[in-house]
């Protein structure tokens, strides 16, 4: 089943409880922390997750953008985060190794997450652990960026080393997910969808997550 987690990086700060609410009928709620320093913006961090936590129960998808990830597991999973994904561009091998181990200890869902420039093989080494693969399909750091067609090809890599290696483990696509795209990226190989604009941005949030899980 196709899942959909509506990025509140697209939502409106200011109402945040409410844009939450806004989206309850998808299935994740997709939560962006940058640190400024992997990528270069900067956006949330702990004690929003905190809050969010507090406001509804639904699964919260946190992508962690930040450098050296593993500092922040245990933080982060005490926050209420029900899955994290971490970059392997973010720290060295042994160490996201350990992030991912932390992730176990701590009884949140494990993911790693590939930018535009890394090959789907790097997953290998930490795939048969995972729950989920994230597929980046813009550079991280900024909502709102354009779709990389490219990235089909890395989407389909990767569906093909999940299905061989590890076929529960769930890949997700984030960056340019529109009624337009989904389809393809439905088509290659995603079985979970991230969404900004393309829900925050709809008069209907619920209509616009319907579409896209008709892809």
């Amino acid at each position: 089943m196709i899942k959909i987690a509506p990025s509140i990086l697209s939502a409106d700060f200011v109402n945040l409880e409410r844009d939450i609410q806004r989206v309850s009928t998808a299935d994740w709620l997709h939560v962006d922390v940058m640190d400024g320093c992997f990528v270069p913006n900067i956006t949330i961090g702990v004690p929003v997750v905190q809050s969010i936590r507090k406001c509804t129960d639904m699964f919260l998808d946190v992508h962690l953008m930040i450098d050296k990830p593993v500092r922040y597991v245990e933080a982060f999973a005490q926050a209420g985060a029900d899955l994290l994904s971490i970059h392997l561009e973010a720290d060295h091998p042994t160490r996201i190794a350990e992030a991912l181990k932390r992730m176990g200890e701590f009884g949140v869902k494990k993911a790693v997450a590939l930018r535009p420039i890394t090959a789907a093989n790097a997953i290998l080494p930490y795939l048969e652990e995972l729950d989920m693969v994230l597929v980046m399909t813009v550079e991280p750091g900024f909502g709102g960026q354009a779709f990389m067609e490219h990235q089909l090809d890395t989407i389909r890599q990767v569906r093909t080393l999940i299905d061989r290696y590890h076929p529960a483990c769930r890949l997700e696509v984030d960056g340019g997910i529109s009624p337009k795209t989904a389809g393809a990226v439905i088509a290659a190989g995603a079985d979970t969808l991230v969404a900004g604009s393309a829900v925050y941005g709809a008069a209907d949030p619920a209509a616009a997550i319907a579409a896209l899980r008709e892809g």
